[in-house]
């Protein structure tokens, strides 16, 4: 289940953020739910029986300004009403954001006053054997290792590497065992219109995440495609990491 919101600034027809604002938009969306679904999500989350890791199971797009952008001394500018994509397969999650934000109307975005213009849900598109979807958000692939010296490293992984397309069937495996306890082992994930310019770095609580943006070709069985969109492909979903959506060739744009 996804919900799109659009929101605007009473005053001003653009609004200025830290050009890194993950964080800030993560807090948001922890600031309206309901304590304990919040609580839960933020301190325990959804543990995998096998590997003991634990989910979130939601992502969110990044800031989308109808107006367009700009980066001028550090800072983002974000011009017109904005849009925000938020997806989750859990239901508890989805209403009670939807539901405390409608009710307040308004809110405090990195210091910058906001007003609620609407909030759609989306369905998720028809289910194929073969989709290309755009990110709405980088797609973050990464493994741990251990440096001669006996330090730890993250190396995040390219679209070109074969290790990005199985650490992404992983991972969508590991959080359909922990939802359904099951997994469908199959599928594949590859870059359609990916290039180097789409890698993109992220700064998260003083921690550097490298991602990337593009149009990708899913051909996923059906569990793992609903899990695609609900929760984000890759890791750091709830991070702002992952998210997707239907590339607007196959929406009939041009």
């Amino acid at each position: 289940m996804r919900l799109k919101i659009n929101f605007y600034h009473p005053e001003k027809s653009f609004i200025t953020l830290p050009c890194h604002y993950n964080e800030a938009v993560q807090g948001f969306i922890y600031h309206h739910l309901e304590v304990h679904i919040a609580r839960e999500l933020h301190d325990r989350g959804f543990k995998d029986p096998e590997t003991k890791r634990r989910f979130k199971f939601f992502t969110f797009s990044r800031l989308i300004p109808e107006d367009g952008s700009q980066i001028k001394d550090g800072r983002i500018y974000l011009h017109g009403n904005i849009n925000l994509v938020i997806s989750s397969p859990l239901n508890d999650f989805i209403q009670s954001f939807a539901m405390n934000l409608m009710k307040s109307g308004e809110f405090m975005l990195a210091g910058e006053r906001m007003i609620l213009a609407s909030v759609q849900v989306e369905a998720l598109p028809e289910y194929r054997e073969k989709i290309y979807v755009k990110t709405l958000s980088p797609i973050t692939v990464y493994s741990t290792l251990n440096t001669p010296d006996g330090r730890k490293k993250t190396y995040y992984y390219s679209p070109f590497e074969r290790e990005f397309e199985k650490l992404i069937i992983d991972n969508l495996n590991k959080k359909m065992r922990t939802l359904m306890e099951k997994t469908a082992q199959s599928g594949s994930v590859k870059p359609f219109r990916v290039s180097s310019g789409n890698q993109r770095v992220v700064m998260y609580k003083h921690t550097v995440i490298k991602g990337w943006d593009g149009v990708f070709e899913l051909a996923l069985p059906p569990e793992l495609f609903a899990l695609a969109f609900d929760t984000g492909l890759g890791a750091k979903n709830s991070l702002g990491f992952g998210c997707i959506e239907l590339w607007r060739s196959e929406r009939g744009g041009k």
